[in-house]
Parts: structure tokens; C-alpha cells; sequence
């Protein structure tokens, strides 16, 4: 029998009452379990210790076990199996003996999946006196309940508000949430946070499995987690008794979930939400979306601001290199760097500082093409341009996800001269692995982070000075603390002004003003290099003086004359 046709029987016998429904939910959650070993008591006096220990005097693999375990007691509650065997270069069987021998009990626990480490010392989080003003004036602002935005320049210290403010929150017995835009941001942030409020600090993102997010949401429910740090989905988290949410980089785009469902944009919806729980909410950002600028100015948002860094630290200088001279001059390095470019990241590393060179498309060429007719590959499913990536050797369609093999004949006219055309991170990668061969050079983008935690491993490398370079797409740009930059490279500056969308100059000036934002933000003195052809452009102006204000000026004027968002709702239909 067909299914289609089962299907009308199976509904023609529950419409005569022959057959019922009925659901019945399955838990597939199972504690995650570990073997730990405890010591039996009779052994813990001292005389019977020592005669214990004598016992195995010359057996000293056994003696080393016991002495091992004692040890890890005496700053633990409970000794891990693995952990014991590890630390005293035994075996199973080894240790199988001494239980055997009563001396060791093993039993089995739950344990956490997400895990971290314990930290020994709580730091004291110390404001500046700008910084103690601010926080003065967003809890006057919050005991009126208004939303309130904090525009604070790149390396201003809005973290350290942000921590002030959820320090009242967990005195009062209450919860706090912290958003960041992308997933690679919380691992800095949450080893802040922990340092700062200990252990009842949790991190809530879409890389957790079933089984780590069953264990999450139950200790926000149960408030085991004052503070919990996440991506747009910790948003909809069971809080018992949340009373502060924070929204940091708040201009970002990355807070717009498009797929798969449910759409929305987190800000907004913490926004929204704020307001039902009565809950305060904090927007920050060193360039703010348009939309929550203006809506400061419209008395919807109470408006604060840093202005100058922490520390004594001051904003990087940007210069502008012309393209078209360099071209003329024949100074450009494998069709991509600038003399200038080359020069400085050399100085850099010469200095033993690092460099960040920003390039906002991922993949070795954004589109194959065929020298001959000119012909493109575009995705079957989007009709768009499929990038190369040379890794896998393949084609991908970087808005459905799809993939297909290396097109090596054009199929409009035949011809095998199919050339790769522009760069992404991948080909910035290797052409600069090439020019600096004793540089430690890595990449920062989602392809080269599929592997789990490996974001958190390219991130403590770079703090830890083991990479000379990081080569990254707009991720670099996101709100992350490097002590040593002292050298930003901005690439393919060009395509990020002449995106055909009404937020150009707004994503544009962001884009840029963040990535510099990474250099000089302790000791040492940044540098910011912007390569273009279209030296021209008004945005450049304001970037060059770091003039958001300016630019919001002018930009919601255009906005105004155009009749474009904030001034009116637009709707995409596709």
C-alpha cells in the first residue's frame, strides 16, 4: 500500500472512532557522568597513614598514587579518576589493586559539560572618574525605567560599567544578561566576568549541544547563574528573576536572526522584553545604529557617553593610502598590499608588536570567472556568485550554505581559462604567509572555525603573543581587547563603501572605525592603514577625525531626503 493512500485509511478510522491519538514525550537528557576516587577514612589519622605508606615503601607506583590523591584533597572536594591517574603517571590496573584493597573506593557523579576552570582570586573592578559619572547617570536614568544608550569610543572602558552595573544587580539577588553579537566575543568577556563574580557566571550560545543546553537552561532557571553571557538565542533563556540585560556592540547586524526561524532582531527583542519584566536594559556601542541614535533624540532612549580611553590610552591615527598612485608607482605586493602596508607591518614585528589585517569577505576569491566570455558561476538555489575556497577546493554559496566542486570550464562557451578574480582571507593569508615567511600568521573567520572551541584557541594565542598576525573578516572587529596591536590593515576598502544597500555608509563607518579601534589600546602606540582606490568618498572624512557625530548628521539628513529607516519602516519581499 502506498503512504499516501495508508494515510486516507488511518484517517478514515479516526474520524469513526476506531482508532485515537495519542503523544507522549520521550527525556532524552542524561546526566553526563564521571568516575571519582575517595579515600577510604580509616586511613586519614596520621598513624595508620604512615603505616599505609610504609606498607608500600617499596612498591612506590602505589605510594606515588596515595601521595597523589592526597595532594589534589586537599584543593578539591572530589578527585577525578582521570585527573588522579594523570597527575601520578599510573594505569588503570594500578589503581583497580589498591581498590581492591580497600584502600580506594571509586564512585560515579554527575558532572557539568560546560566546564571551567575555578578561579583562585576575584579581581576588583575600579572605575575612572569619567567612568564613575556614567554610571552614576545610567542608574538615575534606570530608576525612571528608560531604556539608555552609552556611546563610548573604542577602548573606553564600557565593559567596566557594564560590570558595576551587574554588581548591583547580583546584591539585589537578582540576574543579569550580558549579548554579545557573536560567539568568538564571550570567551574574553567570560573569563573577565569570571575573574570579576566567580563562578556563578554562564555562557549561553548555538555551538552548545542538546545536552549542554538542557543543562543551561536549568540553571538559569533555577538561578545557579547570576550573570549569563550569550549570542542572540541566550535571549530567550527561562530567567527566574532577570532585572538587567546588556546589549554590547549594539549596531551590529549579526543581532538580526534571518535563518532559520523565528526572525528577529535580539536588540529590539531585548528592548521588548525589558520593558514586560520591567527589567532595566543598556544599549552599548562606540558607533551606534542610526535607529537608536535617533531614538535618543526622539527621548525613547536616555543617551550617555565616554569619551576619552582608559588608561590614557588615545585613538589610533587613520591614514589613507591611494591605490591609484600606488598602481602607477607599480608599488603594490602581489596585487594586493601597498608598499606602505608592507612597510609598517615589518616595523611591527620587528617591534615585536602585532598586526590585524581586516578583509571582509572570507574564501580565496569571491567569484571565479572566464577570461573569454566573461562568464560567472552563480548558485543554483540564489543567484549569486559562488566564492572560491581553495582549502576544500571548492565552490561555496555563502548565503544558502551550498557547495559544489572547482568550476574549471566555463559553460557558456567552453574555454578552460576560468581565473579567480579579487581576494578573500584565505588568499590574504597565504600572500602574506609568503611575503613574511618566519611570521606567525593565522586567520579569524567562521571557515576557519568550524572546529569546536576553536575560536577560544586563536583568541589566547593572540593574547599570549604566539601570532604575529591575524588575518580576519568583520569578526576581528567585534569588541575584542588585544594588548599588542599596534598595527591595523584595512583591505578591500573599496567593495565595503560600494555595497548596493542604504546602509552602506552606516555598516561602512562602523566597519572601519571598530577594526581601528583594535590598535594602541594599552601601551602601545596604534597605527590604522586604510587602502582604497575612491579616495574620495565623504565617509572618509569623518573616519579620518573619528567623527561619529558628525556622520550621523549628516547621514540622517540623507536618510530624511530619501525617506529611509529611521524616518520609515521598509519591508523586503523576495
Amino acid at each position: 500500500m502506498q503512504s499516501s493512500s495508508a494515510l486516507k485509511v488511518v484517517h478514515s478510522l479516526i474520524e469513526k472512532g476506531l482508532v485515537s491519538i495519542y503523544e507522549n514525550l520521550h527525556e532524552n537528557y542524561k546526566p553526563k557522568q564521571e568516575s571519582f576516587v575517595f579515600f577510604n577514612p580509616q586511613y586519614l589519622q596520621n598513624d595508620t597513614l604512615k603505616t599505609l605508606l610504609d606498607q608500600f615503601e617499596k612498591k612506590q607506583h602505589y605510594q606515588k598514587i596515595i601521595l597523589c590523591f592526597l595532594h589534589l584533597n586537599q584543593t578539591k572536594k572530589a578527585v577525578s579518576k582521570k585527573e588522579l591517574l594523570t597527575q601520578a603517571e599510573a594505569s588503570p590496573a594500578q589503581l583497580k589493586y589498591l581498590i581492591g584493597k580497600a584502600i580506594f573506593y571509586e564512585k560515579k557523579m554527575d558532572v557539568d559539560r560546560v566546564h571551567f576552570e575555578q578561579i583562585k582570586e576575584l579581581k576588583e573592578n575600579i572605575l575612572s572618574a569619567e567612568q564613575e559619572t556614567v554610571y552614576q547617570q545610567i542608574k538615575l536614568f534606570f530608576q525612571k525605567q528608560h531604556p539608555v544608550l552609552l556611546k563610548g569610543i573604542t577602548g573606553s572602558g564600557k565593559t567596566h560599567v557594564y560590570f558595576k552595573l551587574i554588581e548591583d544587580t547580583i546584591a539585589n539577588k537578582q540576574q543579569a544578561l550580558y549579548l554579545l553579537p557573536e560567539i568568538a566575543l564571550t570567551t574574553q568577556i567570560i573569563q573577565k566576568l569570571r575573574e570579576t563574580f566567580g563562578s556563578r557566571v554562564g555562557i549561553y550560545h548555538s555551538r552548545f549541544s542538546n545536552q549542554e543546553r538542557v543543562e543551561l537552561w536549568q540553571k538559569v532557571q533555577t538561578q545557579q547563574f547570576d550573570v549569563v553571557v550569550g549570542s542572540r538565542s541566550a535571549l530567550l533563556l527561562p530567567f527566574a528573576q532577570l532585572a538587567l540585560i546588556i546589549v554590547d556592540e549594539e549596531h551590529d547586524f549579526s543581532y538580526k536572526q534571518q535563518d532559520p526561524a523565528p526572525r528577529y532582531h535580539a536588540r529590539d527583542a531585548a528592548v521588548f522584553l525589558a520593558k514586560k519584566l520591567k527589567a532595566n536594559i543598556l544599549l552599548g556601542s562606540a558607533t551606534p545604529s542610526i535607529e537608536s541614535y535617533y531614538n535618543t533624540l526622539q527621548e525613547k532612549y536616555a543617551f550617555v557617553e565616554l569619551n576619552t580611553r582608559y588608561g590614557n590610552a588615545t585613538l589610533p591615527p587613520i591614514e589613507i593610502i591611494d591605490l591609484k598612485k600606488e598602481l602607477a608607482n607599480k608599488s603594490i605586493v602581489s596585487g594586493m598590499f601597498s608598499k606602505k602596508m608592507i612597510d609598517e607591518i615589518q616595523k611591527s614585528i620587528l617591534n615585536k608588536n602585532q598586526v590585524i589585517l581586516f578583509q571582509n569577505r572570507r574564501g580565496y576569491a569571491p567569484f571565479v570567472q572566464c577570461e573569454l566570455c566573461g562568464w560567472v558561476p552563480e548558485c543554483k538555489n540564489c543567484d549569486v556568485s559562488l566564492t572560491y575556497h581553495k582549502t576544500s577546493d571548492s565552490m561555496h554559496c555563502h548565503y544558502c550554505h551550498s557547495k559544489s566542486a572547482n568550476v574549471h570550464i566555463c559553460m557558456a562557451c567552453g574555454s578552460n581559462q576560468m581565473k579567480t578574480k579579487s581576494f578573500g582571507t584565505e588568499k590574504v593569508e597565504e600572500e602574506i604567509s609568503k611575503i613574511f615567511p618566519n611570521a606567525r600568521v593565522k586567520r579569524f573567520d567562521w571557515d576557519n572555525l568550524k572546529i569546536k572551541n576553536q575560536y577560544t584557541h586563536i583568541i589566547r594565542q593572540f593574547e599570549k603573543k604566539e601570532i604575529d598576525i591575524l588575518v580576519g573578516t568583520q569578526m576581528v572587529v567585534k569588541g575584542l581587547d588585544f594588548e599588542h596591536v599596534d598595527l591595523v590593515g584595512v583591505l578591500g576598502t573599496d567593495q565595503i563603501l560600494s555595497y548596493p544597500h542604504f546602509r552602506v555608509n552606516e555598516r561602512a563607518f562602523q566597519l572601519i572605525e571598530q577594526v581601528a579601534g583594535r590598535a594602541g589600546r594599552k601601551d602601545v602606540k596604534g597605527k590604522v592603514l586604510v587602502q582604497l582606490f575612491n579616495t574620495t568618498h565623504p565617509l572618509l572624512k569623518f573616519l579620518l577625525n573619528h567623527d561619529y557625530n558628525g556622520f550621523v548628521e549628516e547621514e540622517l539628513k540623507s536618510r530624511k531626503d530619501f525617506l529611509y529607516p529611521p524616518f520609515t519602516n521598509s519591508f523586503g519581499f523576495i
